[in-house]
């Protein structure tokens, strides 16, 4: 699969995505809130947040007393986060599949990864990239797509493989075709467990009250049933 044909996807919704990220009922009120609660005290913390879009999370965490860098494959979404949260914060744009050269060894408290790593077909390096610089104890939070729904969205035949999918998104202005990764739970958990980090809380989260009359239908699919899951991962202390 084209990584060009993800940038360009993320560069042409950046501006509409910026616009309604902030009230958009899966972002704000299923995702956001959800991945927020995994995280520590973050005051005096430095985070780094992978796959920044354009900034919501920077800010939420620097208005918290948290120090951030933040980067995005997409220009357009640093663009967007550097706008968002003028003077403060650091924001780049990198490659979440290329080592983190620009981030010292054992240089963050936290990392933050939301939404983001099923555009990477192998999460090995990114996870070892993250291990790095994390301190050691440092805690990873991620959200991802759920790996049982979009088994049940893509009509996969294929669970036990890492397959690309596309589909159309029409929630952010002019529909546009995304491309990404589908995995098995296995391929969620094993390149965190296997590269230095422990589980330490898994969420199979549920809209907050603020989502149903937004979208009535989707707020009761998701009681019933979990399109996203969140995770929380410690680095372990000691050698791995």
């Amino acid at each position: 699969m084209s990584k060009e044909k993800i940038l360009a996807a993320y560069e042409q919704m950046a501006e509409a995505y910026n616009a309604l990220v902030m009230h958009k009922p899966h972002n704000a009120y299923y995702d956001r809130p959800n991945t927020l609660r995994l995280l520590p005290n973050v005051k005096g913390k430095t985070i780094l947040d992978a796959a920044c879009g354009p900034g919501v999370y920077a800010e939420i965490l620097m208005d918290l007393g948290a120090l951030v860098t933040g980067f995005d494959l997409s220009p357009k979404m640093v663009d967007l986060a550097i706008q968002r949260n003028p003077g403060r914060g650091t924001f780049f744009v990198h490659d979440l599949s290329k080592p983190l050269e620009r981030i010292g060894d054992h240089s963050c408290d936290i990392v933050l990864c939301a939404l983001a790593l099923h555009y990477i077909e192998d999460w090995s390096m990114t996870i070892k990239e993250f291990h790095r610089v994390l301190k050691s104890g440092g805690v990873l939070v991620i959200s991802i797509q759920h790996p049982f729904y979009e088994f049940n969205f893509f009509k996969s035949k294929k669970y036990f493989e890492i397959e690309p999918v596309k589909c159309t998104w029409r929630g952010f202005g002019s529909p546009v075709e995304v491309h990404s990764y589908r995995r098995p739970l296995s391929a969620c958990l094993s390149p965190l467990t296997g590269n230095g980090f422990y589980i330490d809380e898994l969420v199979e989260p549920k809209p907050s009250k603020e989502f149903e009359p937004l979208d009535p239908k989707h707020f009761r699919e998701l009681n019933e049933f979990p399109a996203f899951m969140c995770i929380r991962a410690v680095k372990r202390k000691g050698p791995t």
